[in-house]
């Protein structure tokens, strides 16, 4: 290229020279070199429209012949252009490609631009959603899924959850919604349809609420009259006797197990968030401690420590439940003569309600699995202190319900500490109890 601005400078330079020597014999030096860059420049004129020409109205043809410095430029205008139309071809066999597979799929796509207005979709969203190309095309998501819940969960721009919501056109119909970010803040939207597994779901828990109830009744009647008789116990032979202890001991496990269950189904079921009175957490605490040591029976050294002023917004009688579960399981597996501490404290996203024990700790394998139903990490040994298997999922929904997490943090001989986050909008300081104290 530069061997090519030096053939045009020198090109100028002789043409200046040569209108010097015409104009010379006749004394006119400067009109000579005037009248040679004036053919200079209609001849860059000429080059530079025969350029626009070709751009403008004759892009895809051969570009315009010419030699020097313009000829090289049209050569790499015209290589660039071929490039970006293979680009484009690629480009656009690739979306191709896209959309054919998304028509394919039987969930829906939603494709969003940076506003959140609806670029493209396929046919499954047509038919789960209700779009219509002719109407539907750039319009902003939420004019067409109206829902409280997924306005709020697409404007929350925290997708690492899906939601769950009824078609807009059919009630019957139950989707799981999931919103992914990518490009310049673009947005593309999935649905799929989970009816039969929200059904089954549902019978699910339909059915463990109902064997719960029928069996309470029979529980209780058995109970009821182990009890009246449980004086007899000691007159009995010695095999009779245990085998009276045994019965008792198991009615009341099965009766903690049925009690579980049908905990658990109402807060599976109900929807929560109608509570939202301040606790007293030192009085719960203290409470909960009081009902450890009891479990205990002077076997382990039990405190409380409270180092966060603020008050926790919710219902404490569920958060008693989770606290109680996770105490009595600290009490049942932490080992003998372990220290165990309650704690509510500050926490970086807001305050937590800590159980800590100094115990035989759990291996980290176990964490992800252990708010399962029925879960354990020593089947043996839970049996054998009573437990039912359900007193972290209970933990899980509780906190669910509150807007708040449980982490697990363990290790095998080092103790566990398992921790209740609750975000800061599930506070509240003294002012604003004694201020909602004062408008009721």
């Amino acid at each position: 290229m530069r061997h090519l601005w030096k053939r045009e400078l020198w090109r100028l330079a002789g043409l200046t020279a040569i209108g010097a020597l015409i104009g010379w014999p006749f004394s006119a030096i400067g009109t000579g070199i005037a009248v040679a860059l004036a053919l200079q420049l209609a001849y860059q004129l000429r080059q530079l429209h025969a350029l626009h020409e070709w751009l403008a109205q004759h892009p895809h043809d051969e570009p315009p012949s010419a030699s020097g410095l313009w000829g090289e430029l049209f050569d790499r205008l015209y290589r660039y252009q071929k490039g970006q139309r293979i680009t484009q071809r690629r480009l656009r066999d690739t979306l191709r490609r896209i959309q054919e597979s998304s028509e394919a799929m039987r969930d829906s796509v939603v494709m969003l631009d940076r506003h959140g207005d609806m670029e493209w979709w396929n046919s499954a969203a047509e038919r789960m959603l209700g779009l219509k190309p002719a109407h539907d095309r750039g319009q902003h998501i939420t004019n067409l899924l109206r829902d409280p819940r997924f306005i709020d969960y697409f404007q929350a721009r925290d997708y690492r959850e899906p939601l769950t919501l009824s078609s807009p056109i059919d009630e019957q119909m139950i989707l799981q919604f999931q919103i992914t970010l990518y490009g310049d803040d673009e947005r593309l939207v999935m649905a799929r349809d989970i009816t039969r597994l929200h059904r089954l779901e549902q019978m699910r828990r339909d059915f463990v609420a109902n064997v719960s109830h029928e069996l309470r009744t029979p529980l209780t009647v058995l109970s009821g009259y182990l009890e009246t008789y449980g004086d007899m116990a000691d007159q009995l032979p010695g095999r009779m006797g245990r085998g009276f202890e045994q019965m008792r001991s198991q009615t009341t496990r099965m009766q903690n197990l049925v009690n579980d269950l049908l905990l658990l189904s109402r807060l599976e079921i109900d929807q929560g968030g109608q509570d939202d009175t301040p606790i007293e957490l030192s009085g719960l605490l203290d409470n909960v401690r009081r009902d450890a040591e009891a479990l205990s029976s002077g076997q382990h050294q039990i405190d409380v420590e409270i180092d966060e002023p603020r008050r926790l917004v919710g219902s404490e009688k569920e958060i008693h439940s989770a606290l109680s579960n996770l105490a009595f399981n600290a009490v049942r597996y932490a080992g003998e003569q372990s220290h165990i501490v309650l704690r509510w404290t500050r926490h970086a996203d807001g305050a937590c309600l800590e159980v800590e024990d100094d115990g035989e700790g759990i291996d980290p394998h176990h964490i992800p699995r252990l708010t399962e139903r029925f879960y354990r990490v020593d089947k043996g040994r839970s049996t054998a202190t009573g437990g039912t298997g359900l007193g972290l999922a209970i933990v899980k929904h509780v906190l669910l319900r509150h807007d708040a997490r449980l982490e697990i943090d363990s290790h095998p001989g080092e103790g566990a500490v398992f921790r209740c986050v609750f975000p800061s909008t599930r506070l509240a300081d003294a002012e604003h109890d004694s201020g909602r104290q004062r408008q009721a």
